[in-house]
């Protein structure tokens, strides 16, 4: 059904979800499922058509998508009971999952939200309502290559080591590019697992980072990002840079490690701010004046004579821009998958 959506966006050049199901609804009837099941599969083909449509903007020769994996992604219909999964096929037929203990203790008193189930997992996505609090301060996140520096707005700094994440992924790379076999499905089949291999030691580190930074929800400090939207557009070919270069800075995922500060300080209540990257590295955070890059990315202030690293720097703004936004207490959900005066704010934190 998801690629039988997708074709019928495509031929009748619709991406909207209203459009595509008066375009698609009635084709679907040739399946013998519930009217919820093919509503979930046009919106998940809104969804991709969306995306494609955007891709194909920056690459016009980009490929038609195509779902080659079996999934069904619902929001309602299904039952948990007894420790089992109870989702409904037909009139009278149902699947029963059982859940074990793990799935079981992580979901009790949560509302599950929606649930996605492939051949081989299955995800629940759960929510609580909560109230953001009132923060006591704010922490400015200043994430790189190798490393996140976080600074809070008390003046204590402290920098997490991601370098991990980086070796990670140049080993396999390496192991992607050594292979020779000629069937191009098995290649694709190989290079698939060890990117899926990629991916989970990757995001287990960023998990442990994450945790490590939301841990100051006992402090209640709010956090306070760099909005790194277009950022790729920085080491496309043609911007006089080398080809190792570009390809280890497109391979940053500072968007993962985004996504899950954020779901993360959602959950705890902490509100996420997002705030546009211009001068953070570059402008002094005690006067405000432009810096002179000095060796070992270092920073000299030509004003008042300030030297600093440049991710303390970034840092300690990102802190001081945070102090701008009046925090309101509102409430939110926060959803989780089972399987966040200028210049003396920052001249204080300096004395402290």
């Amino acid at each position: 059904m998801l690629n039988d959506c997708i074709q019928i966006g495509l031929a009748e050049n619709v991406t909207s979800l209203k459009s595509l199901s008066l375009k698609a609804y009635k084709q679907l009837n040739c399946y013998n499922v519930y009217s919820r099941h093919k509503l979930c599969a046009i919106s998940a083909a809104a969804g991709i058509l969306r995306s494609y449509r955007k891709a194909k903007r920056k690459n016009p020769g980009i490929k038609e998508p195509h779902a080659r994996r079996l999934r069904l992604t619902t929001c309602y219909g299904f039952e948990i009971q007894d420790g089992e999964l109870v989702l409904p096929v037909r009139a009278r037929e149902y699947v029963r999952i059982p859940l074990n203990r793990h799935v079981q203790v992580a979901i009790a008193g949560f509302k599950v939200r929606s649930m996605t189930l492939t051949e081989d997992r299955l995800c629940l996505d759960y929510a609580n309502d909560i109230s953001e609090i009132r923060p006591q301060g704010f922490i400015g996140i200043d994430r790189n290559l190798d490393n996140v520096s976080i600074a809070m707005s008390d003046g204590s700094f402290k920098r997490l080591e991601l370098s991990e994440a980086t070796r990670t992924k140049a080993v396999y790379l390496q192991i992607r590019s050594r292979l020779k076999c000629n069937d191009v499905r098995i290649r694709r089949q190989v290079s698939g697992k060890y990117g899926r291999k990629q991916r989970d030691k990757v995001q287990q580190i960023f998990h442990h980072a994450s945790k490590l930074i939301i841990e100051v929800k006992s402090r209640q400090y709010g956090l306070v990002m760099e909005k790194l939207t277009g950022i790729r557009r920085l080491y496309r070919r043609g911007n006089w840079q080398g080809r190792w270069y570009r390809g280890r800075m497109n391979s940053w995922s500072y968007a993962e490690l985004q996504r899950q500060i954020e779901y993360k300080a959602k959950w705890g209540g902490l509100p996420v701010i997002y705030v546009h990257p211009h001068g953070t590295s570059s402008e002094c955070s005690i006067c405000g004046q432009k810096m002179k890059p000095e060796e070992s990315r270092m920073l000299r202030c030509l004003s008042c004579g300030y030297t600093v690293d440049r991710d303390v720097n970034a840092a300690r703004n990102l802190a001081a821009r945070g102090l701008k936004f009046g925090p309101v207490g509102l409430a939110v959900e926060a959803m989780v998958t089972a399987s966040a005066t200028v210049r003396e704010s920052a001249k204080s934190m300096r004395g402290s």
